[in-house]
């Protein structure tokens, strides 16, 4: 791709892209969240007594698309810094940006979480505060080092050093490639085709779902299963004016194509039937429901407002920090006699105000938002400036 030079930054905002990922930030804390509450099995051991099968929906239903959009919009950002800044431009750029703080946030945690999973699995097998790690010894948060919900920070910071290697071959190299895959978004009934390498990454997992593990060396599958969604979102940096404008022309129906491939996939579940069919339409809702979401915000979002502008600035810290809050609210609901809805709105709640209300006490103003988001905010002056005598 050495035939793109770097083309300067025209320095506009794509406030529909920073709204978008701000919301799937927050979707995190509510997945993290149900998932406690979920009557399925699903990879966290912690569980509270109170289960509603509304958890499994909202699980399945977030889960379907949304670490799918961030790695198109992962992508899409990878490009835009290649194309602006060049490789060496997006190299320097990603490291500082994904590799730096996954260096300084990841071993903290790492033991919060940990710590916060323990407390809970206390509560949950001897009824009582404690961090006997003899309840479960098998529980995987603790089995050793793994990138927890980081994976993604991870896999993403690896994904664009790859980009900055073959962002210096002959984009002619590429060309094809891309063109093929640009001829296929432009289908209707591209999912059909898209959703193949997914289904092939995810075949050896219950209901062929792809599940990440959190290994600092993931499996070809994952490489493959995600980095499918980052190449596209590759390639529609450089088509974003046809392909934004289908997206947001269509976006109501990507998303019932995709609710209609929700309900096949939950209805063959119901019946036991063929695992290769369930995941299959489980991966075609990745691809319509990122295009679902694209073009809501693309149509909705595309300004700065205030509070989806401050969800924005405090996306990366909320992310960051949310997992270990989730357990540790959950372990402190556990027993309260509640039903499962208000223990998931309660830590809902808690867990969104102590991620906003730390960013504005601890990051907003200071060296961490400077690091995660390459500003800092200045403080509002506390009253009318006084006058000089």
């Amino acid at each position: 791709m050495s035939e793109h030079p770097p083309v300067p930054s025209t320095g506009q905002r794509l406030h529909a892209l920073d709204n978008l990922r701000a919301l799937l930030m927050w979707l995190g804390i509510v997945l993290h969240v149900e998932a406690i509450y979920a009557t399925q099995h699903l990879p966290n051991a912690w569980r509270d007594e109170q289960r509603t099968l509304v958890a499994d929906v909202v699980v399945s239903s977030i889960h379907a698309f949304r670490m799918p959009a961030f790695f198109i919009l992962g992508g899409f950002f990878a490009a835009l810094l290649a194309r602006s800044r060049g490789p060496d431009g997006l190299l320097r750029h990603r490291l500082l940006r994904l590799g730096l703080p996954f260096a300084l946030f990841w071993p903290p945690l790492w033991l919060a979480s940990g710590l916060a999973a323990l407390f809970f699995m206390n509560r949950m097998v001897l009824h009582r505060w404690g961090l006997d790690p003899g309840v479960l010894p098998e529980l995987p948060i603790l089995g050793g080092p793994n990138t927890i919900h980081l994976w993604f920070l991870w896999m993403l910071l690896w994904l664009c050093v790859f980009t900055a290697a073959l962002w210096r071959l002959p984009r002619a190299w590429f060309a094809p490639a891309e063109a093929a895959l640009a001829w296929l978004a432009r289908q209707p009934w591209a999912c059909v085709a898209l959703a193949l390498p997914l289904l092939l990454a995810s075949a050896a997992y219950p209901n062929a779902v792809l599940q990440p593990a959190g290994a600092f060396l993931p499996e070809w599958n994952e490489w493959l299963y995600y980095g499918s969604f980052f190449a596209f979102g590759l390639m529609l940096h450089g088509r974003q004016a046809e392909l934004f404008a289908r997206f947001q022309r269509h976006w109501a129906g990507y998303a019932v194509a995709g609710l209609a491939c929700y309900l096949i996939a939950f209805a063959v579940a119901l019946r036991q039937g063929p695992a290769l069919l369930i995941g299959y339409s489980y991966h075609c809702i990745a691809w319509l429901w990122s295009f679902a979401a694209i073009g809501l915000a693309l149509r909705w979002l595309s300004s700065r407002q205030a509070v989806l502008g401050y969800l924005a600035d405090s996306a990366y810290w909320v992310y960051l920090v949310h997992y270990p809050l989730t357990i540790l609210f959950g372990a402190l609901l556990f027993e309260q006699p509640l039903p499962a809805a208000a223990k998931i709105a309660l830590n809902i709640t808690a867990s969104t105000l102590v991620c906003l209300g730390s960013y504005a006490l601890f990051v907003r103003h200071g060296w961490i938002s400077q690091l995660l988001n390459g500003k800092r905010h200045p403080r509002r002056p506390r009253g009318p400036a006084r006058e000089p005598a």
